[in-house]
């Protein structure tokens, strides 16, 4: 199984929101989302931490890809322009630096018109350890 199928299938909060990876590989990971009424705040935009949810599970499949067992330690978001209900999103992560410890990505988020929405930076801490067996 490769690192999509296993993360679209545990990481139960990302699938519970509607995210789901694409696309993963060494290179980048994709992750998308549609917004639903659920999704909104108070000012009936998507909420943050929805955005980020997606941005989230994009670098939980690049920085997992390699079967080695990585964490965020630490994240940046900057909000460009409101998601709105209907909209489709895509995050798209890519590294910065494949560190072999500290390793840090980017994140584009976009509407389906191809406009930014927000931008994410992270940066993980991979273990000494494979991926567990639970996850295999």
């Amino acid at each position: 199984m490769d690192i999509k199928e296993i993360l679209n299938q545990t990481d139960r909060f990302a699938a519970a929101t509607g995210c789901r990876i694409t696309e993963a590989d060494s290179h980048h990971a994709v992750t998308v989302m549609t917004v639903t009424k659920n999704h909104l705040n108070g000012g009936n935009v998507c909420q943050g931490g929805a955005l980020f949810t997606l941005a989230d599970l994009a670098i939980a499949a690049l920085m997992n890809n390699a079967g080695q067992l990585t964490f965020g330690i630490s994240n940046s978001i900057m909000f460009v322009a409101s998601a709105h209900e209907g909209d489709t999103l895509t995050a798209v992560a890519v590294f910065v630096a494949d560190h072999h410890k500290i390793p840090s990505v980017e994140v584009r988020v976009t509407n389906q018109a191809g406009n930014l929405i927000c931008h994410i930076t992270g940066m993980g801490y991979r273990k000494a350890t494979p991926l567990p067996e639970t996850l295999l």
